[in-house]
């Protein structure tokens, strides 16, 4: 028995490389590294041979090196030879001819041997066989004269080889069977040459000799068969190429064409490491043991195999909600960690997804070697910490996202980013958080040509726009794993989605539930008829129009729901109410307390995020059947359910959108559970021409919105091409916008104005500002004068500050600087409020004047020196009039502060909330609002030496903010997933550091701790082991670059 492949394989080829296939009649797409290795089966046609290039030092026939480092044909070859040579009445012609059928013989048995069955070798049998073919009829065939046709099939080195022997042997004209016997022998042995893409440099370089019959006895004298052959086959490899046919032409090409491609793949970093993907067979045990993912679907074997990701093109990726694009991304991202070795920017739109991705990867980087780092809300390092060893998975926000890219550009290390993955692409079209992915993909797209970009997305229209912004290849699936009928009801009748019908409607079928006339007044739209026919065996989803009809949904089902409702999973649900309770420090919301008993929760950003996370884990594991929820559910966390309801077609007062109906109705059908999703979308007759629309209309076209968000999109590009010196004058600034989707789309959102005018007014904007130094005029508009950032205008963007407040941001720190009050924190806190929520601010001016009497005389100062005098509180509480001008957005940012204040003071949001008549949900939105725009601050000041400071004093504070928890429970909730009714269960049981998380044992835990599943203990324990993963290497890099010797040491050489 053969030994396996691996042991035949040489160890100098790179691992890099892999062999690779081609028709024979013409070029097929070359396999990229990225691809996975096939094991091939004896039903496989054989690969054809695959072409080499001539510039490197190993062996001429790589892995295949039979002739050249087997000893047992080479013996074999050298006793025939003497045996022959020693008997001097032997005829020299048919000692060649028996010496020629040996070597077939020994060629098949050695073909037997090292080309055994092996995942990891590719077999060549096909071309081994015909070479024999060719030798037995060439040899049968002796008279036949060489024809054109048998040139064309021999290689240009073999034509050479003929032409020189014509010219040495004087005039004598060789035999046709001597000739038909040459290239037996040639042809064979370049037929069994390696199949690498990688074709190694030979040693010797003799020219092959004729077996003609005036050259046979000089040629035995002179040197070994054995040396012959090993110098024939290398000549043929080395020979000059001639002009032949055109046959002959196209085969030169293609054979270039090959080369050129293996070197591209040589010049790649990246390493085929194993059989899954590209990926360690690890990899795909991992995915079955922590996702319970068994087999890919077909599309997303399609789609990693495409051609444009072996190429490392951009690529744009559309499949319908809960399609599985994720996992293609995972797959790509781990790639690009373990195999090209490159650091991977992961773009998500929320804070909660991007904690919920950052639990699920660090386990896979704590077995693979990589770490994940989060970058949202206040939380990451810019710059990132530069590893030496390890590779970095940057998880972030569209806005961290962003700051990130532009801390990479500054310290020139973008090229460190192999790959960037955005999810929900169609975000492009959205606003300011739109203008600002815009602006990081245009700004990877420019200063770095190594950099992959990664789109995905369920709901893209006009991808065409997108393409040529990203220079991206495109592919699409309507693959679900479930199938999703749609349904509308208009009364007590059901109709399907049909877009096949005239009006798009099929009639489907009529209600069957007895309404009683009580039940008809408080339940029109037969919402209890629509729930009961799935829960509590299903789950169930209605999207609601607003917060509190949500509320008002969940407590109308319960009221009429049977009491047998209450039996299912009774214990886990008591349970739940429980948890919430100790979450709200004994105060659990009234709608929740009667409700979770039904099975019934609702979802909306009133909720604190322990509540949240504690009702999603409810209904993911079944104690809850029924969730009314707001539309953001379905832009958020995974939670699929057997049928969703849309309560109205609208969003607060507006008409749904495509986008928002299809994101909500793909949430219907669970894969591995349902065999069908529903969607009943219940519309009143008066919107049903609205509904026919809706549901049978393409969806949103994506357009820049760097235009209509000013401030936030192109004034905010502009300052930032130049503080990083990416653009510097009119003409290059315009050369990038080019490269833009606003630059795509120009034509269809610039109208009133060129886009080179609209660049015009928005440098000239920022120059008035303060932010850029420079001068534009109508005259020298185009030329190349060079524009510089100031100061103010560096922390503006490094700060990722609001170019509409960065100005007042300035006045008021160095107002602050003449006299901060530091007896409290209330001063600092008033300046860390973001301005942005100001405006949709309404103080309770009762609840004002309370608080301000409870300050001490110096906290009421604070008052004063932002410019709210005690008088004018006073009155507005008393209702009296103000004739003094009070700026109103200073008087809300006050009344913020003091809730933000009262609130790092107690540290519990329920009570906080009761005091101020806020719902729990906006405090919590506040507290991390203000969290975020604290380290926004602090990074401005840290640009800004006048304000030195400040520096400490925010770093601080902006921790506080950020977990808002007793000092002792930080450690703990630094852990992603982590929560402060957590941390406090954690902590209380004797976990009160990273290191006693980390070291935890999952199994414990799950005993300890309660209402903890065990994959939520094993997601707790990897990600503390992550986090301490990263301290670890940050410090190790630190002890590392104390202890590295400068080479510009003086008096050194």
């Amino acid at each position: 028995m053969a030994e396996p492949g691996p042991a035949v394989r040489r160890k100098s080829r790179p691992g890099c490389l892999r062999k690779r296939s081609r028709a024979p009649a013409q070029p097929s797409p070359v396999s990229s590294p990225v691809a996975p290795k096939r094991p091939s089966s004896g039903g496989e046609e054989p690969p054809a041979e695959t072409p080499c290039s001539n510039d490197s030092e190993e062996d001429m026939f790589g892995d295949y090196d039979s002739f050249y480092g087997s000893d047992s044909l080479l013996a074999q070859v050298d006793d025939i030879e003497h045996k022959y040579l020693q008997d001097k009445n032997m005829d020299i012609k048919a000692a060649g001819e028996v010496i020629l059928g040996n070597l077939q013989s020994g060629i098949h048995q050695k073909k037997n041997d090292n080309f055994s069955t092996s995942e990891n070798m590719v077999v060549l049998k096909a071309d081994i066989e015909d070479a024999f073919q060719m030798n037995e009829s060439d040899m049968v065939d002796s008279n036949q004269e060489p024809t054109e046709s048998i040139f064309d099939d021999l290689p240009s080195s073999q034509l050479l080889y003929f032409e020189k022997t014509d010219e040495l042997s004087s005039g004598s004209r060789t035999s046709p069977v001597s000739e038909r016997r040459s290239k037996g022998v040639t042809s064979s042995s370049d037929k069994i040459r390696s199949p690498s893409s990688f074709c190694p440099d030979a040693e010797h370089r003799s020219r092959p000799t004729d077996f003609s019959s005036d050259s046979k006895c000089d040629l035995f004298k002179t040197e070994s068969l054995k040396d012959h052959l090993k110098s024939a086959m290398t000549g043929n490899a080395k020979a000059q190429t001639l002009q032949v046919s055109k046959t002959k032409q196209l085969k030169e090409a293609v054979l270039s064409e090959e080369i050129c491609v293996a070197r591209k793949a040589i010049e790649s970093s990246y390493v085929d490491i194993g059989p899954f993907y590209g990926l360690p067979s690890k990899v795909k045990d991992l995915f079955r043991q922590f996702r319970g993912i068994e087999t890919l679907y077909e599309w997303q074997h399609d789609c990693l195999m495409l051609e444009s990701l072996q190429h490392r093109k951009n690529l744009i990726y559309s499949l319908p909600t809960s399609g599985g694009k994720t996992l293609v991304a995972e797959i790509i991202v781990l790639q690009e960690l373990l195999c090209r070795q490159k650091d991977v920017l992961m773009i998500l739109p929320y804070v909660a997804i991007v904690q919920e991705k950052v639990r699920g990867l660090s386990s896979f980087g704590i077995e693979l070697g990589f770490l994940v780092e989060e970058y949202a809300g206040s939380k990451g390092r810019f710059p990132p910490i530069k590893r030496r060893k390890k590779k970095s998975l940057y998880i972030a926000t569209i806005e961290k996202g962003h700051a990130l890219v532009n801390s990479l550009i500054e310290t020139e290390r973008i090229d460190d980013l192999g790959l960037v993955v955005v999810d929900e692409l169609h975000m492009l079209g959205e606003g300011s958080r739109g203008a600002t992915l815009e602006i990081t993909l245009a700004k990877i797209l420019y200063t770095s040509k190594n950099t992959q970009i990664i789109g995905m997305s369920a709901t893209l229209n006009n991808v065409g726009d997108l393409q040529k912004f990203l220079q991206a290849e495109y592919y699409t699936n309507n693959f679900r794993p479930v199938e999703l009928k749609e349904y509308v009801k208009i009364r007590d009748t059901i109709y399907a989605v049909d877009s096949k019908t005239e009006n798009g409607f099929t009639f489907s079928r009529l209600l069957n539930f007895k309404y009683s006339s009580n039940l008809e007044k408080a339940d029109p739209d037969h919402i209890i008829a629509l729930v009961t026919e799935v829960i509590p065996k299903y789950s169930c989803l209605i999207f609601c129009p607003t917060k509190k009809n949500c509320e008002n949904v969940a407590s109308m089902v319960c009221k009429y729901l049977k009491k047998e409702f209450r039996a299912h999973r009774e214990k886990e649900k008591q349970d739940l109410i429980k948890n919430l309770k100790s979450i709200g420090n004994g105060s659990v919301c009234p709608v929740l307390k009667q409700t979770i008993p039904f099975g019934v929760a609702y979802h909306h950003s009133g909720l604190t995020n322990d509540e949240r996370k504690s009702i999603e884990e409810a209904y993911s594991t079944g104690v809850l059947c029924l969730l009314a929820c707001t539309a953001t559910l379905a832009a958020g966390v995974n939670l699929p359910a057997r049928r969703v309801i849309l309560r109205a077609p609208y969003v607060a007062n507006d008409f749904l959108k495509k986008n928002q109906y299809k994101q909500m109705i793909g949430r219907a059908g669970r894969a591995g559970i349902d065999s069908a999703g529903e969607s009943i979308l219940i519309a009143q007759e008066k919107d049903k021409h609205l509904v026919q629309v809706l549901v049978n209309s393409p969806l949103e076209n994506c357009y820049s919105n760097l235009l209509l968000e000013l401030t936030k999109g192109m004034q905010s590009l502009l300052l930032s091409l130049v503080g990083l010196k990416i653009a510097v004058t009119h003409e290059e600034v315009d050369n990038f916008m080019c490269s833009t989707l606003l630059g795509v789309q120009q034509q269809l959102l610039s109208k009133e104005k060129s886009l080179s005018e609209i660049i015009k007014d928005g440098l000239e904007n920022l120059i008035e500002k303060g932010l850029l130094k420079g001068r534009i005029s109508e005259k020298d508009h185009n030329s190349k004068r060079t524009l510089t950032i100031t100061p103010l205008g560096k922390a503006t963007y490094k700060g990722s500050i609001d170019l509409a407040y960065c100005n007042l941001l300035y006045r008021e720190l160095k107002k602050g600087l003449e006299g901060l009050i530091l007896e409290s924190n209330l001063h600092l806190l008033y300046l860390a409020t973001p301005y942005d929520m100001t405006s949709n601010c309404s103080p309770d001016w009762m609840i004002y004047l309370r608080q301000f009497n409870q300050l001490s005389a110096a906290e009421q100062k604070v008052a004063d020196i932002v410019g709210v005098p005690e008088s004018f509180i006073t009155k507005k509480a008393s209702g009296q009039a103000i004739r003094k001008n009070v700026d109103s957005a200073v008087v809300n940012r006050l009344y913020l502060s003091f809730v933000l204040y009262t609130l790092l003071k107690e540290t519990n949001i329920w009570s906080v909330s009761e005091k101020f008549n806020m719902s729990r949900g906006y405090v919590q939105n506040l507290l991390n609002s203000a969290a975020s725009f604290a380290s926004c601050v602090l990074h401005f000041c840290e640009e800004l030496e006048e304000f030195w400071v400040y520096k400490a004093l925010l770093t601080e504070l902006t921790k506080r903010l950020t977990y808002c928890v007793k000092t002792e429970l930080i450690p703990l909730m630094e852990v992603a997933g982590v929560l402060e009714a957590r941390a406090k269960q954690l902590y209380n049981a004797g976990y009160k550091t990273l290191a006693h998380l980390a070291n935890a044992n999952p199994e414990t835990l799950v005993k300890m701790i309660e209402h903890l599943s065990r994959r939520q203990a094993k997601q707790i324990v990897s990600s503390a082991q992550m986090l301490l993963s990263e301290k670890a290497e940050a410090l190790q890099e630190e002890v590392e670059e104390l202890l590295k010797v400068p080479t510009d040491i003086p008096g050194t050489y």
